[in-house]
C-alpha cells in the first residue's frame, strides 16, 4: 500500500481541499476574456502599462493572447516562436460563446455557426528595452 494523498490532515481546516487549491494555483484567462482584451483600446492598455514593480519584468513585457508577463524582449520574442503561444492564437480563431448563441442552441433561433476570427501574434517595439 502506498501513501495517501493527503498527510496528517485531521487538525487543520486550511487543507482540507487540496484538490481545488491545485486546480486554482496557476489559473490563467479565459479565452472569452482574451477577446475582450483583444479589442484595440484594450489591448493598447495592455501593451503600453505603467512600471509595476510586483509583476514579472515591470508589467513591460506582455503577451495579450496569453495572458503572461514576461522578464525582457527577448523571452517574449522566444515565447512567440512556442507551440504554447501557436496553441493559444489557434484557440482564439473560434468567435467566443455568447449568451445569444446559447438561446439558439436552446430553441430560441436558427443556428447561426460561429465565425472564425483572424488572429496574429502582436507587433514587438524594438525600443522597449
Amino acid at each position: 500500500m502506498g501513501k495517501s494523498k493527503q498527510v496528517g490532515n485531521h487538525k487543520s481546516d486550511k487543507k482540507k481541499n487540496i484538490a481545488k487549491t491545485w486546480k486554482t494555483k496557476r489559473r490563467t484567462k479565459d479565452l472569452d476574456q482574451i477577446h475582450v482584451d483583444m479589442i484595440p483600446a484594450n489591448a493598447a492598455k495592455l501593451l503600453k502599462q505603467e512600471v509595476d514593480y510586483d509583476v514579472t519584468g515591470c508589467a513591460q513585457h506582455y503577451c495579450l493572447h496569453c495572458a503572461r508577463y514576461f522578464v525582457d524582449l527577448k523571452s517574449l520574442k522566444e515565447h512567440f516562436k512556442t507551440k504554447v503561444h501557436k496553441r493559444r492564437l489557434k484557440q482564439l480563431r473560434e468567435e467566443p460563446y455568447t449568451q445569444a448563441e446559447a438561446e439558439r442552441a436552446a430553441g430560441m433561433g436558427s443556428y447561426i455557426p460561429p465565425k472564425a476570427v483572424e488572429v496574429q501574434t502582436q507587433q514587438v517595439e524594438e525600443d522597449m528595452d
